[in-house]
């Protein structure tokens, strides 16, 4: 999966499953992959990109990363994803709480997180 994929191609995002479906490849890998779709002011996706590679239950994130690619790119608001490699849908308190400090970071700058997917290969979860 390349880290970076830059869209040139008109897609907007308007469900989750969009988003889902744009992360065909990462729910079968054995470390979870933090991703960031990084967006314009009418949802049109611009790019997708790779934050953090973690282990088999854990991922680092951290605030700066994630926003880094959102400031370069002019993106309007961002959509978050990671997978469990344990297929489990459900968010970790870690989750939980790194999802909320992110989202404070974004109305700080003025980026907002739309929403946050877990993946497996059962399917996706909207943590916001």
């Amino acid at each position: 999966m390349n880290l970076i994929k830059e869209y040139e191609e008109d897609i907007y995002f308007n469900n989750p499953k969009m988003a889902y479906d744009e992360l065909k490849g990462i729910y079968e890998q054995k470390k979870e992959f933090f991703i960031a779709f990084y967006l314009d002011s009418k949802n049109k996706i611009i790019a997708r990109e790779i934050i953090s590679i973690g282990t088999l239950n854990s991922s680092l994130i951290h605030a700066r990363e994630l926003f880094k690619g959102a400031i370069l790119r002019s993106a309007n608001t961002i959509i978050l994803a990671h997978n469990h490699p344990s297929g489990n849908l459900e968010p970790s308190d870690e989750d939980l709480t790194a999802t909320k400090k992110l989202q404070e970071a974004g109305d700080i700058i003025g980026i907002k997180i739309l929403d946050h997917l877990i993946v497996s290969e059962r399917g996706y979860k909207s943590i916001i």
